[in-house]
């Protein structure tokens, strides 16, 4: 839930900012959610790296994946990447959509977790979906 807070509330101050004269670059909400979606990014990455997160995230990876540690690693680093790019203009529509992709890919991850009751146990299935949708959507707006 804590990923969907920081976009929420990134996206959502970067966005009043933007209202106000010459905010220049928050002055859409495509912006304004790049700007949430690495925040969130960057909290969400650096779970691949700390401890207890790390391991409950390895543990996530589906069985039939070679090495999970590996793939912990790989996609905390892509995300870090991606925030970055974000924040950059010109890539920034290309990294949106890559984060949408690679939230499609992991979300066999979350099924997983939640139905076997592996790693990170914070939301059931449900919320857990709704919640993915959302963070693919805020890619896809991030992305125009």
């Amino acid at each position: 839930m804590a990923p969907f807070v920081v976009l929420v509330l990134v996206g959502g101050i970067a966005r009043l900012i933007g209202l106000l004269p010459h905010a220049g670059w928050l002055d859409s909400w495509p912006h304004a959610v790049r700007l949430g979606l690495a925040a969130m990014f960057i909290l969400t990455a650096s779970a691949h790296f700390l401890r207890p997160r790390r391991e409950a995230l390895i543990v996530m990876v589906p069985e039939r994946l070679p090495g999970p540690a590996a793939l912990v690693t790989v996609t905390g680093i892509l995300e870090f990447a991606s925030a970055a790019g974000l924040l950059i203009p010109p890539v920034a529509p290309i990294a949106a959509i890559c984060l949408a992709l690679m939230l499609i890919a992991m979300f066999p991850a979350n099924v997983r977790a939640a139905r076997s009751g592996v790693g990170l146990k914070t939301v059931p299935l449900p919320a857990r979906t709704a919640l993915q949708v959302i963070f693919i959507a805020a890619c896809v707006l991030a992305a125009c």
